[in-house]
């Protein structure tokens, strides 16, 4: 029995990973920006010159996509990605950033895609390639704001437990570029964005804090964000004083920004649904459990689990599915990101109320990081604990010191695939048999 037990495990283990990959190969930013880009042939052939700027996770294979449509009228193209994505493109000027934090490079080459976009002409048309992870690598800080600044701000945001809307709606007061200011930089040129969406309904004023779509965010916004998460007090002098000089200004009039097209070409929706139909023909029963998974990371998995617990009531296998993006107040100085919290907090639930199954829970980065981790996050089981506690660490203490990292490393339980190049927020997935 224990033998049959082990290799069912093994047999989940390796479904969930199937599943999940299915899921991130939906999100391919090659195959999305071909698909856009064939539909749009005449777009390209009425522009008089094109210029190239890609920014986020995905930026490289969204650039190289591109190029064979754009390289006869190409005058300038700049693609600027994580250290994790940097490669090679003939025709691109690449630049690494840093992601989740901001650094020189995200400065550069912010810098080189505002240069290349403000020269944009009547007649032109301006390509726009966005994906996960370009809010903080196209770091643009406003006169008398310093790359400093904007990591402690950056920083601060991420650790708050602020979820991505939130954080979103204060980042582009500190910048030149979000909040529809880059469009507006492209003066009467046509403006082209394909976007690959990592937040909730696909809000394009909301994904890499659009640079590109009509801004909704204000000082006001903003500081009802910073207040609520109690950042206003330690904020840097030069953000406060920022802040007050935007806040004391009459909100901007809405820019209608008529010359562009923002077209959404992958999200977590798509993603989830590949996954639910490849789930159903090995499964047979699918559950949905959310349509996008968020808020605090322990409140999440409480409601994952118990959603599991009534699922395991139904005849035959079944796989629960959902995607979405956590998030996780830093308490301790442990190593971890969201989706590790998640299947660990998972798997301890289930010592408290255990779900009467074979399971195996799969908490994962579609981009194959999970905080500042080389992880995409966490692939649990109802034994999982006690293989932590074998190893001489107590899971619980683990969790409490927003140490995920090392506890799920004890259990061999942390889910490795290396950077996808794709960013398309979260995507869980229990099976049980």
């Amino acid at each position: 029995m224990i033998t049959q037990s082990a290799g069912l495990l093994k047999s989940l283990r390796q479904e969930a990973m199937a599943l999940f990959h299915d899921g991130v190969a939906a999100a391919n930013p090659e195959q999305a920006v071909t698909a856009a880009l064939v539909e749009r042939s005449a777009t390209f052939e009425q522009a008089s010159r094109i210029i190239l700027v890609a920014f986020g996770k995905a930026a490289c294979p969204m650039a190289r996509a591109a190029m064979p449509f754009v390289r006869s009228r190409l005058v300038t193209a700049i693609a600027l990605t994580n250290h994790e994505n940097l490669e090679p493109i003939d025709g691109v000027e690449v630049i690494a950033g840093g992601h989740p934090i901001p650094d020189e490079g995200s400065i550069a080459g912010a810098a080189a895609i505002e240069d290349a976009v403000s020269r944009a002409q009547d007649g032109d048309l301006v390509l726009v390639l966005v994906s996960g992870g370009g809010s903080a690598l196209l770091c643009a800080p406003p006169a008398g704001v310093e790359l400093a600044d904007k990591i402690a701000l950056n920083d601060a945001l991420i650790r708050s437990g602020a979820d991505i809307s939130e954080i979103n709606a204060v980042r582009p007061i500190f910048s030149r570029l979000k909040g529809g200011q880059m469009a507006r930089l492209a003066g009467k040129a046509r403006v082209l964005s394909l976007i690959l969406s990592d937040v909730p309904g696909d809000d394009i004023a909301t994904i890499a804090s659009g640079p590109t779509a009509r801004p909704r965010s204000s000082a006001r916004r903003a500081l009802e964000v910073l207040d609520k998460y109690g950042l206003w007090q330690n904020l840097p002098a030069a953000l406060k004083c920022r802040l007050e000089q935007m806040n004391a200004m009459a909100d901007a009039p809405a820019t209608d920004l008529d010359n562009v097209e923002n077209i959404v070409i992958g999200s977590n929706a798509i993603s989830l649904r590949a996954v639910a139909g490849k789930a159903e023909a090995r499964f047979g029963s699918v559950v949905h459990a959310s349509d996008w998974l968020e808020g605090d990371v322990l409140d999440a998995a409480a409601e994952l689990h118990r959603i599991a617990r009534t699922a395991a009531q139904r005849n035959g296998p079944v796989a629960v599915i959902c995607g979405g993006e956590t998030t996780v107040r830093v308490r301790g100085d442990g190593k971890g990101g969201r989706n590790q919290e998640l299947a660990l907090c998972f798997a301890l639930l289930n010592e408290l109320q255990p779900i009467d199954r074979q399971w195996v829970f799969l908490s994962g980065g579609t981009d194959g990081l999970d905080g500042p981790t080389d992880a995409a996050g966490g692939i649990v089981d109802a034994g999982s604990p006690d293989w932590i506690r074998q190893q001489g660490h107590d899971p619980v203490g683990r969790l409490e010191n927003n140490d995920s990292y090392h506890a799920l490393a004890c259990s061999g339980d942390l889910l490795i695939t290396g950077a996808t190049g794709t960013n398309v927020a979260d995507i869980q997935i229990l099976l049980m048999r």
